[in-house]
């Protein structure tokens, strides 16, 4: 997955301005105590990090 892509799926789930908020901020579980941001410069692959934030925040089915 691009990281164009990663960033608009972000934003179709949790809108333009909480999408780049939620991913500074909010450290996940599910990226060993990471944040998006960190993961992603952390060397993570965007489609891994997006199933994460997925799975964190039951994100439906179609935008998966």
């Amino acid at each position: 997955m691009r990281l164009t892509d990663f960033w608009g799926r972000m934003a179709e789930h949790f809108g333009e301005t909480y999408a780049d908020s939620f991913a500074r901020d909010h450290v996940m579980a599910e990226l060993g105590g990471r944040t998006v941001h960190e993961a992603l410069e952390a060397g993570w692959d965007a489609k891994d990090v997006w199933r994460a934030v997925c799975v964190a925040n039951e994100v439906p089915r179609h935008l998966r």
